[in-house]
């Protein structure tokens, strides 16, 4: 099976690439991680290991990477600024590869305020596009003390980036130093304002970043009209227009109503320049990722861990 890199580099791909997140763990052993496997696995390429996400702590990101690599899952670990300084982030990066990791997505990190213990300390030693320079060094074989790293960990670097936040135009210039401190990927938040991812992929295209980087906006699968009002409050970052809220709301069928949302979103976003796949972050926890993937008309990449194909 090809890997994330390859995929992301191939010149005539034959389909896009789809990532996802796996859902936070708090506890349950292995096996709550083999179940998310399970269920995720078949229809995606990777599989993010998020790091203490909305600033809520949970099972570290090299722990939960290192197990998705032991199931059979290429993890994209994520790794961000907000709660470690540079030490630590250089530790956590040679670790995960000690157990081929590899693949990372370096961010910033929501402020301490997003999470629930207001009492930590921000640490923001780094911001994501040093945090990015930093993972390039390693990968070239050095430490940023200048210490040599032998081997150095073959890295496939990728990044975040927001198009629906404002100053709209600068996030692409940010993607762009993000780029040249060496991201290959960006996974993009959600964006509810399809003009908006419109616009963005439209001056990457102009600005040359999607040639240098592979796009990967967010589609996020929702059980219905209470979670869209729920990110538009509450996530920093994210606004849902009151007539999206309303459309699932309305509906007699209001999960039915926020799978055709996220649907629609699939396809505009495949539509656009520049857009080399997706990536899905799932609240259903349901069939939903391999239904939309199958409604997209994308195969099942791999079987489950026992060897069952989860195809819809």
């Amino acid at each position: 099976m090809p890997s994330l890199a390859e995929l992301l580099t191939d010149p005539a791909p034959a389909r896009p690439v789809i990532t996802a997140e796996c859902p936070m763990v708090d506890g349950g052993g292995l096996d709550t991680i083999s179940e998310h496997v399970r269920r995720l696995a078949p229809y995606v390429d990777a599989l993010n290991a998020t790091d203490n996400a909305a600033a809520h702590a949970h099972a570290s990101n090299v722990g939960v990477a290192i197990a998705l690599k032991r199931f059979g899952v290429e993890p994209i670990m994520q790794v961000a600024c907000r709660d470690k300084n540079r030490l630590a982030l250089e530790a956590d990066i040679v670790g995960a590869a000690l157990h081929d990791v590899t693949t990372i997505c370096c961010m910033t990190g929501d402020d301490i305020t997003a999470g629930d213990e207001p009492e930590a300390l921000r640490v923001f030693d780094m911001d994501s596009p040093q945090l990015i320079r930093t993972a390039s060094t390693l990968a070239r074989g050095r430490y940023l003390s200048g210490r040599t790293l032998d081997p150095a960990p073959p890295l496939l670097i990728g990044a975040v980036e927001n198009p629906g936040a404002p100053p709209y135009s600068y996030r692409v210039r940010r993607g762009l130093k993000k780029a040249a401190a060496g991201a290959r990927f960006l996974q993009l938040q959600i964006c509810y304002n399809e003009d908006r991812l419109a616009e963005f992929t439209k001056l990457a295209e102009n600005v040359g970043l999607s040639r240098k980087v592979a796009l990967l906006p967010t589609i996020c699968l929702v059980k219905g009209a209470k979670a869209l009002r729920f990110m538009n409050e509450k996530v920093p970052g994210i606004s849902v227009p009151e007539p999206v809220i309303e459309r699932v709301a309305n509906a007699s069928d209001e999960r039915e109503a926020a799978y055709q949302l996220a649907l629609e979103q699939a396809r505009d976003a495949l539509s656009l320049p520049g857009v080399r796949g997706l990536h899905f972050t799932d609240f259903r926890h349901d069939d939903a990722l391999g239904r939309i993937v199958a409604d997209l008309g994308l195969p099942t990449i791999r079987s489950a861990p026992d060897g069952e194909a989860l195809a819809v």
